[in-house]
């Protein structure tokens, strides 16, 4: 019989975003095997749903960038001592020096295991190098891996494991189709897409997402002749207003206007990538991972993207059709024709699965 533990994971919020619903879906996990999940962290509102699947909140601002904040050491040592958890499972920055302040303050033979997971390809610091002091390090890719070994000399490559986000395959279901209201709905909002193949670039607006990219090459596809429609799905933030209206005047300068939508920040992407006849990752730097394309490939939406990073990863084994040259809007526009020509369909995905993800960092809980 498998022991019951306890795992105590630090975060600094419960907002949104991707460490977040990765928290979750690991406290899910746990407490449906029988164990015992605990996390701290500033709280949001995603608490809600975190506790009514059965784990704790313990309520500290771990994640606030300020000298401040060293004073919460104390407290979580004393947490620690109080709850005696098998595992400290670290995810962010600056609640990991937090976390391992106190985990070292801790005699020695009283510790957690300290694992710790680097989600991205931090700056190179001695600030971001607390993600590599764990004693297991979870990698979510190949890609991070190499970072981590390429960048801190200090982390032993037998204690790295690499453990690939996944998606839930009982909610993003191969073939999946929305219903009828929620397409009525949504060409009523958006009606000169009736009729289009949709084109779907996810992703906030920052020039990394590579929204430029995606406007040249849609302007080939438009220039060419294809019947086609641009859908840009992913909210601005105040301080890329001005990023935004460059964008905007580039699509007007080149009379794109009633080719492309701007749809904003969407909670419906499963219905989006249903619809969409592509989906496209043109990220200008590797994405450690890359939710969203596995979110479309998973329900068989054809994915194009860049060949690097975590994206890159995905399609070498559900859909390498979809991959181009780094920066390639030729090679974009040319793969777009051919797939609209000849529709393509990536492999089920049961590989890169919530399931998959929940066993791999458990594994790691375990020792294994």
């Amino acid at each position: 019989m498998t022991k019951k533990l306890t795992v105590v994971q630090m975060l600094p919020e419960l907002e949104s975003g991707g460490v977040e619903q990765g928290t979750l879906e690991m406290g899910k996990y746990l407490v449906a095997h029988g164990h015992r999940s605990i996390v701290i962290s500033a709280g949001g509102s995603m608490v809600p749903q975190l506790q009514d699947e059965g784990s704790e909140h313990i309520l500290l601002p771990v994640g606030k960038k300020s000298l401040s904040t060293l004073r919460y050491i104390s407290k979580v040592k004393k947490i620690l001592v109080q709850e005696k958890p098998d595992i400290l499972h670290l995810r962010s920055r600056f609640p990991g020096w937090i976390g391992y302040l106190a985990w070292k303050k801790i005699p020695f033979n009283n510790r957690p295991t300290l694992i710790t997971t680097v989600h991205g390809r931090y700056s190179v610091s001695k600030y971001s190098a607390i993600m590599m002091r764990g004693e297991k390090v979870i990698a979510v890719s190949e890609m991070i891996r190499k970072y981590i070994i390429d960048n801190y000399s200090f982390a032993e490559p037998s204690k790295i494991q690499v453990v690939c986000r996944g998606v839930d395959t009982s909610k993003y279901i191969f073939g999946y189709e929305p219903n009828t209201d929620w397409k009525n709905e949504w060409y009523g909002s958006f009606p000169q897409m009736l009729g289009k193949k949709l084109l779907t670039l996810p992703g906030r607006l920052t020039r990394l997402k590579g929204h430029s990219d995606f406007i040249a090459m849609l302007n080939e596809l438009v220039k060419s002749g294809q019947n086609v429609h641009g859908v840009v799905v992913g909210g601005t933030h105040p301080k890329k207003k001005k990023y935004e209206t460059e964008l905007i005047k580039s699509i007007t300068d080149l009379k794109l206007q009633s080719h492309i939508t701007f749809v904003g920040q969407r909670h419906d992407m499963k219905e989006i990538f249903s619809i969409s006849s592509i989906v496209y990752s043109l990220s200008q730097t590797p994405e450690s991972f890359g939710r969203t394309t596995l979110e479309a490939l998973s329900i068989g939406t054809p994915v194009i993207g860049y060949a690097h990073g975590g994206v890159e990863e995905q399609l070498n084994v559900l859909f390498p059709a979809g991959l181009i040259p780094i920066g390639s809007t030729v090679d974009a526009a040319l793969k777009t024709k051919a797939f609209l020509a000849d529709e393509q369909t990536p492999k089920t995905n049961n590989v890169f699965t919530l399931e998959n993800m929940c066993k791999g960092v458990f594994a790691v809980y375990k020792g294994e």
